[in-house]
């Protein structure tokens, strides 16, 4: 329970429990890495200071520090996001990988939600030179951030920094005046009011996260994840976001675009009949597939398949072909050197301008670029 107001970021930002403190305390300490560690309230360890980067020209900011903003309340399951993905040390990653640190938003103690006392390596100055800004969910969209946070946040912006918000941070983002006229996302529960207190903002309620280059959002608190892991295939490709995830022990890549909430989420090789027309479809996707032959496979009429496929995926049976035709077109830019007539056909857009249509409305780029920027490297 989050101690302002009584809010509850369990229930609230996630609606599923936080994985046990135990387990979340080891892994710093298994790193050999104590910056950013939660100890139980009354229980704290000291926190070394990050070490400037030797390299790095004092007017230019650190591309690769990634700072987590830590607050009285502070939601406990976002803020491990941001420690496992990018607080961790992977050599196989080499000399760039990430460096992290924990910033306190306003003066302390802090408190996490589970009685767990935070320390931090710096205060708001060192948004001034960090490359990418983290804001877990805040403790409350109806109490406003504190002024100098938002006054860093706009500065840090300003300077060049990425700034990323998962779940209900996207609040302070909002406050800060730096989502206005852009495309953002929440939790779903949270979606309403903030159309409601920021009208310039265009939110989209649906999706896992979106992407506006310096400015990222995500939904619920999972959804965090599958942005964190979408920020690392940016930075680093692939091939170094797949050994992310496998140590995770998630998937490596779920789509922005895919929905937040499903009544009866299907498995990908799902059993029973859904499961079979969805493998079938997964098959066969260099052919023209309708409805109509999805609906064959699982035995249904075509509108009772429609309706259960959609309480299933959160989608039409268009829209996720789409997407999941879209998924393989992706693995192919990055994984081989076939010309675009040849993914698109293998993919079943059946024509490069329909490919290149689909890579612009969902992915704001071409497959050109797309496969520049993320082929495994």
């Amino acid at each position: 329970m989050c101690q302002r107001r009584g809010v509850s970021c369990r229930r609230q930002c996630r609606g599923s429990r936080p994985p046990p403190t135990s387990s979340f305390m080891k892994c710093p300490q298994q790193a050999g890495d104590t910056r950013g560690l939660l100890r139980p309230s009354g229980r704290s360890v000291a926190m070394p200071q990050i070490p400037p980067d030797q390299n790095r020209p004092a007017d230019q900011l650190d591309r690769r520090l990634v700072v987590v903003l830590v607050y009285d309340g502070l939601c406990t399951f976002e803020f491990g996001i941001a420690v496992e993905v990018f607080g961790l040390p992977r050599p196989e990653a080499g000399p760039d990988w990430y460096r992290f640190a924990v910033v306190a938003a306003e003066p302390g103690p802090l408190s996490a939600t589970g009685g767990i006392k935070v320390h931090t390596d710096a205060g708001l100055e060192m948004l001034s030179s960090a490359g990418t800004i983290i804001i877990p969910g805040w403790r409350d969209p109806d109490e406003a951030p504190p002024a100098l946070l938002l006054e860093a946040l706009r500065e840090a912006h300003g300077l060049g920094a990425r700034i990323l918000s998962i779940c209900s941070g996207v609040f302070v983002l909002a406050a800060s005046g730096l989502l206005a006229n852009r495309r953002v996302t929440t939790h779903w529960r949270y979606a309403e009011r903030l159309a409601e207190r920021y009208p310039t903002l265009r939110i989209e309620p649906d999706v896992l996260y979106v992407d506006e280059g310096e400015i990222l959002t995500s939904a619920g608190s999972s959804a965090g994840l599958d942005l964190a892991l979408h920020l690392v295939r940016r930075d680093f490709g692939p091939a170094m976001a797949n050994k992310v995830a496998r140590r995770l022990v998630t998937p490596p890549h779920r789509d922005g675009g895919q929905a937040q909430y499903v009544e009866s989420p299907v498995s990908p090789r799902g059993k029973g009949r859904m499961g079979r027309a969805i493998d079938w479809a997964r098959s066969n996707l260099h052919e023209d597939i309708h409805i109509d032959a999805m609906a064959e496979e699982a035995a249904m009429s075509p509108r009772t398949f429609a309706r259960r496929f959609r309480e299933a995926t959160g989608m039409s049976p268009g829209d996720w072909l789409a997407r999941e035709r879209l998924a393989r077109a992706r693995d192919l830019l990055e994984t081989s050197s076939a010309p675009l007539t040849d993914i698109a056909e293998a993919v079943g857009f059946g024509s490069v301008e329909s490919l290149r249509h689909q890579f612009r409305i969902r992915l704001s780029t071409s497959p050109s670029a797309y496969r520049a920027h993320f082929r495994q490297r």
